[in-house]
């Protein structure tokens, strides 16, 4: 691995964690991000089982607990705030539980990330890749800003709509892998209220509109925030052309939507219209027929298999795939063809699993009427109090925490 110059576009997570593991087993990292310094924003993303046996194996779990949420649980409310159902932390696994064993906002776990790696790794903002050609066992490769630089091997990091994965396969509107689960989300931080608690709280509103507030209580009193997220499901045009707006006008879509939605919505949105943090994404999964990887190129994390936010586990993937990407490179850096091969063959059945949705999601839990609103609520109540029930259909609802064993790269080890 010594010498082998490797570029990642994307520094959210699953960017850093290769990098983390690529630079321990010797390789030059060189980390480029189209966004001008490290993105901090973003919603609370979950560790789960497996996931937390690779930040173990980066010597980072102490740090991440020190950043986490401390959410105790998600409670399903009414226009009135009344709690109609709940479902706190299950560190078991076997009961049904809407929050993992650790919550962590994004942007904190790419802090981490990027602390752990910047001394190793070279990391380049306000830059992204214009084109890449591989010749002679090498890609070279053109950045936005005019610089060219040759590669032993590029990853795209770089999230659900990556750019760098449209270049490596050539993939457009026509044969985008991305999948569509007709939800559209908008997430930003507000100041928190005596109304927020530790607990999580979901909120449906007739339309299929949901608003999630969810706690974060880190920091000093004076300083606690809130994280809101605003949801709806819907197949319009309009929504389907979010990503064409301004900052602005996708906020004042927003207002539109949610104006009518009862709660605590005026002060969510009153929340939104300051907030610096606010950004909007469509919910969907990416699905690679095709493999992962062309030539010394290969993706990783939401841009080769985004499970979606509604698996709980995108998170916990990336930074599973980013580990078994490291450790095949190490095993075989004289021969990307089949480090990649084998990458694949070990994850590509985890990331079917943990694609794998509850039927009827999302819109199922995000009904059209009020009266679908109060079946809802009516069978959770039900479940929070039924135990027996829970753990019967945890065990086909929950998330593959634990469906992958990890393999032991002494590459990666630190003990070169």
């Amino acid at each position: 691995m010594s010498g082998l110059k490797v570029l990642i576009s994307g520094a959210s997570v699953a960017g850093p964690a290769l990098a983390f593991f690529l630079a321990r087993a010797g390789a030059k990292v060189t980390i480029v991000e189209q966004a001008p310094s490290l993105r901090t924003g973003g919603q609370n993303v979950d560790i789960r089982g497996v996931g937390l046996k690779v930040v173990r194996r980066m010597g980072l779990e102490a740090a991440v607990l020190n950043r986490a949420t401390h959410e105790e649980g998600v409670a399903f409310v009414d226009a009135s705030n009344r709690r109609r159902a709940e479902f706190p932390v299950d560190a078991t696994g076997q009961n049904l539980s809407m929050t993992a064993e650790i919550e962590i906002m994004r942007g904190d776990l790419a802090r981490i990330f990027y602390d752990a790696t910047c001394d190793d790794v070279k990391y380049v903002f306000g830059d992204s890749i214009e084109s890449m050609v591989e010749k002679d066992e090498k890609v070279n490769v053109s950045f936005k800003h005019g610089l060219k630089q040759q590669f032993d091997l590029v990853f795209a990091a770089d999230g659900l709509g990556s750019p760098t994965r449209a270049l490596i396969f050539g993939h457009d509107k026509q044969n985008s892998p991305i999948k569509s689960l007709g939800q559209y989300g908008a997430w930003f931080t507000i100041p928190r209220h005596e109304s927020d608690g530790s607990w999580a709280r979901w909120y449906n509103a007739p339309g299929r509109r949901l608003i999630l507030l969810r706690p974060d209580t880190k920091a000093e009193a004076s300083q606690q925030i809130s994280r809101a997220s605003l949801w709806i499901c819907s197949d319009s045009t309009r929504m389907q052309g979010y990503s064409k707006l301004t900052i602005a006008e996708q906020k004042a879509m927003m207002h539109d939507l949610f104006v009518d939605a009862g709660w605590e919505a005026s002060r969510v949105l009153a929340g939104m219209d300051s907030a610096d943090d606010f950004y909007m994404q469509e919910v969907a999964q990416v699905k690679m027929d095709e493999c992962w990887s062309r030539g010394r190129m290969a993706v990783l994390g939401d841009a080769a298999y985004c499970p979606s936010p509604l698996s709980g586990m995108g998170t916990t993937v990336a930074m599973v795939g980013a580990y078994l990407l490291a450790g095949e490179v190490a095993r075989s850096p004289n021969d990307p063809l089949a480090a990649f091969a084998s990458y694949e063959r070990l994850m590509r059945p985890f990331v079917t699993k943990a694609q794998k949705l509850t039927p009827g999601a999302p819109w199922l839990t995000n009904p059209e009427t009020a009266w679908g609103i109060w079946v809802l609520y009516s069978i959770l109540n039900m479940l929070s109090w039924t135990t027996g029930l829970q753990a019967f259909l945890g065990r086909f609802i929950n998330p593959p925490v634990n469906a992958i064993v990890l393999p032991d790269y002494e590459e990666l080890s630190g003990n070169r």
